[in-house]
């Protein structure tokens, strides 16, 4: 597999738009996901959205621990309470901010086979999902938190 270069904010205009659907898992995916969890790896992340890697289509990978779990087509299906906590980017290295996400998430989508399944999350796998949904609508974190709760990592 290969590594492919971070987007990093300021400088790439796809950070900032909405990802569109996947109609087809191809090859050109399946090697957009394995490329994906390699760079992830490699910039020592817990997720990665493919606009971080200048693809605008709706998938995403993370990995709080427990091995990668691989979403195409993710689409929030319930969330619940909050938590504020910490929260860094890849695409906006060196800032660390507050973010306030809910506490319980659950989320369908497709994994590399197509097939349809469910995930839900509390915790780290919640706020994890919930980051890189954002990136799949153009969100960044510094867009969720006041400059006054940023500071360099």
């Amino acid at each position: 597999m290969a590594l492919r270069d971070l987007a990093i904010v300021d400088k790439d205009e796809c950070l900032r738009k909405k990802s569109r659907n996947v109609d087809k898992i191809d090859k050109r995916i399946l090697v957009l996901l394995d490329d994906m969890r390699d760079t992830m790896y490699d910039a020592q992340g817990v997720g990665i959205a493919a606009p971080q890697v200048g693809v605008l289509r709706r998938v995403m990978i993370i990995d709080i621990g427990d091995g990668p779990i691989e979403f195409i087509n993710p689409e929030m299906i319930e969330q619940s309470g909050e938590q504020l906590d910490k929260e860094g980017c890849l695409s906006v290295p060196g800032l660390v901010g507050l973010v306030l996400r809910p506490a319980y998430v659950k989320v369908n989508a497709q994994d590399r086979y197509g097939e349809l399944f469910e995930v839900e999350g509390t915790g780290l796998l919640a706020r994890a999902i919930c980051h890189e949904l954002d990136h799949l609508d153009g969100i960044l974190i510094i867009d969720k938190c006041k400059p006054e709760e940023i500071s360099e990592d």
